[in-house]
């Protein structure tokens, strides 16, 4: 996906009452910054974004697909927060154990029947 689809997606989750304009902004700050280049890094595992998406279990359809550099990864695991089911049991201070402890991967898979949703987080 492009920044100018990155940013598009943004601002129609804005538009929507997905997110906040403060997170919205937040966000389009980091894409701004994420396209400056990075220095080399010493390993080749070093996640670089968390990717949350949120599917209907129904439609199949994708609600919410976003990938938000790892120095916001607090604000993704908010996003996430925010969108998952209320009854989807989800241990937030478990996924950013995880990513402190260089998980990488799917950290988070969880399908909740009575909302029909499916909430799965990645770093990658």
């Amino acid at each position: 996906m492009t920044t100018a689809e990155e940013r598009m997606r943004i601002l129609q989750m804005i538009h929507e009452g997905k997110i906040s304009a403060q997170e919205g902004a937040t966000l389009l700050q980091a894409l701004g910054t994420g396209a400056k280049p990075k220095a080399p890094s010493t390993s080749a595992h070093d996640p670089r974004s968390l990717r949350v998406r949120i599917t209907d279990l129904h439609t199949g359809k994708t609600k919410v697909n976003v990938n938000i550099p790892m120095g916001l990864v607090n604000v993704g695991v908010k996003l996430g927060a925010r969108f998952a089911p209320a009854s989807a049991e989800i241990n937030y201070d478990e996924i950013m154990e995880a990513i402190k402890n260089g998980a990488s991967g799917k950290v988070a898979d969880v399908e909740d029947i009575e909302s029909g949703e499916h909430v799965e987080i990645w770093v990658e």
